[in-house]
Parts: C-alpha cells; structure tokens; sequence
C-alpha cells in the first residue's frame, strides 16, 4: 500500500547522516520506507516544515508530496544510541536489549548508561545488557575510523555533524589546538586542512586511543599531548593557533584565560 506524504530529497552521499538527523528531531515517518531515485534518496517527514541541517544548505533538496510504499507492521526496537557495533539504552531492561541485538544485525552490544558524565576523565559508567561484554567498538565517520572504548574515554556520534561544519570554516594551513580531544575525532576530521594540529587530553586512556587512531587513519600532522589543559599555556607557545577547539560543555569558561593566551 502506498502512503501521500511530505518527503525531502537529498544526494545519497549525504543519505545516512540525514537519516540520523531526521531521527534525532524527530521528523522521520518510521511506518513509511525511503524511495531510491537515481542517485537520491526520498525521506518520509512529518511535515514540509523541516530545517535543513549546514551540510544541506546548499543543496536544492525539494520538499514536496510523494508516494511513499508502506512498512509491514513490525515491533520497534526500543530508542537507543548507536555508536559503531554498539547501541546504547537509557532504559535498563534487558529484554528489549536481547529484541534490539536481534533485529539490528550490525550491533554485537548493548549497553545500558548507568550515569551522566563524571571525574576528571569524564567517562560515564555502563553495564552490558546484551550480546558481547565489552564497550569497545569501532566507529566510521564521514569516512575516518576510530576504536573506540566508552568506559575508558567519552565519545558522541552526535557531533559527526559539527565537526564536518568546523571542517567546512577552516581555512587551509590553519594552526589548531584541541584542548579535551577525547579519541580525537575532531582533529582527525579537521587534518584535512589543518598545517598542524595538537591535540591534548587530562586521560591517559583516550590519549592512548587517539595514538592508536591516529595510526589507523595515517594521520600525520596531529601531535598527540598527555596533558591538563590549564597547563597548555607554559608549554605551548603564546598566540600560536588560528583555532582552538574547547569541546568541554558547562565547564569550558574556566579554560577561557589559557585558551585567550595562545590564540
């Protein structure tokens, strides 16, 4: 049976990262599939009235009715976080978890987050609920690969898009300094047009993750640092870099007077 429904087209190489978009506004029709035209894809929406996110600004995307086939009625897995082969579950029930791992193919854990983001590492606790006991995983975005391991060092997939939107902003030869890099995936995503980038972290275990990521991306202009960012200003030199990335939510102001000093 076919469904009339507001739709959006967008080019097929922009396809999954939409998808996750629409998902996270809650503008996708899940009851309704995609259609395949050419080298686009047609999404299902809720309404004509969807803001298009930066990396479709400049496209011509025609939001108008379509003809869409529907989904069999099927059981929807519960709301999770997917990151690499690992969905992630605020709800701490461990059926849904076993329905999850089976409907999903290309997940080998689900996790349930046990606390928001604490300490000096910023790490969140987790506790396996199905499939694999482990929280390493590995994870492509906009074509670079990371290892990944959430109990030994913060990571969101949600920021897929602001890096790339960071990425477009630069200037090419910039000077960058990531002040919390995590696993790295912002320096990696921006060596594209980076001269030089250092890349510091307080953690030793996502120090150790970014080195291995590095290596597995070939990347060679990011200089990895073990170190606290408060410090940065007596090692690094002063007014030394084009851009500074502070990704540190609600506590990122205290670093303001190092950041000012190298900048």
């Amino acid at each position: 049976m076919t469904v009339s429904q507001w739709g959006i087209k967008v080019p097929k190489s922009k396809g999954e990262s939409f998808r996750r978009y629409l998902l996270a506004n809650g503008d996708w029709c899940p009851n309704l599939k995609p259609i395949s035209d050419g080298d686009y894809l047609v999404f299902p929406t809720v309404s004509e009235s969807i803001t298009l996110p930066d990396e479709l600004a400049d496209c011509d995307c025609d939001i108008k009715k379509y003809e869409f086939e529907s989904r069999a009625a099927v059981r929807e897995p519960a709301r999770h976080e997917l990151i690499g082969g690992i969905a992630i579950m605020q709800d701490d029930d461990v059926s849904e978890a076993e329905y999850l791992l089976k409907s999903r193919p290309s997940i080998h854990t689900v996790l349930h987050c046990e606390s928001p983001v604490f300490g000096e590492y910023r790490i969140k606790k987790f506790r396996v609920l199905a499939g694999k006991e482990t929280t390493r995983t590995s994870y492509i975005e906009y074509n670079n690969r990371f290892t990944i391991d959430l109990a030994v060092a913060y990571f969101s997939a949600r920021l897929a898009n602001e890096r790339q939107r960071v990425l477009r902003l630069m200037n090419e030869g910039e000077r960058v300094l990531d002040m919390f890099t995590g696993v790295g995936p912002f320096p990696i995503a921006l060596s594209k047009k980076a001269s030089v980038i250092y890349a510091g972290d307080i953690n030793p275990g996502a120090v150790e993750l970014l080195c291995e990521n590095l290596r597995i991306n070939r990347t060679e202009n990011v200089i990895p640092m073990l170190a606290d960012a408060l410090d940065l200003s007596g090692v690094l030199p002063p007014h030394s870099f084009d851009r500074i990335i502070m990704n540190l939510p609600m506590t990122s102001t205290a670093f303001l007077e190092t950041a000012f000093s190298l900048a």
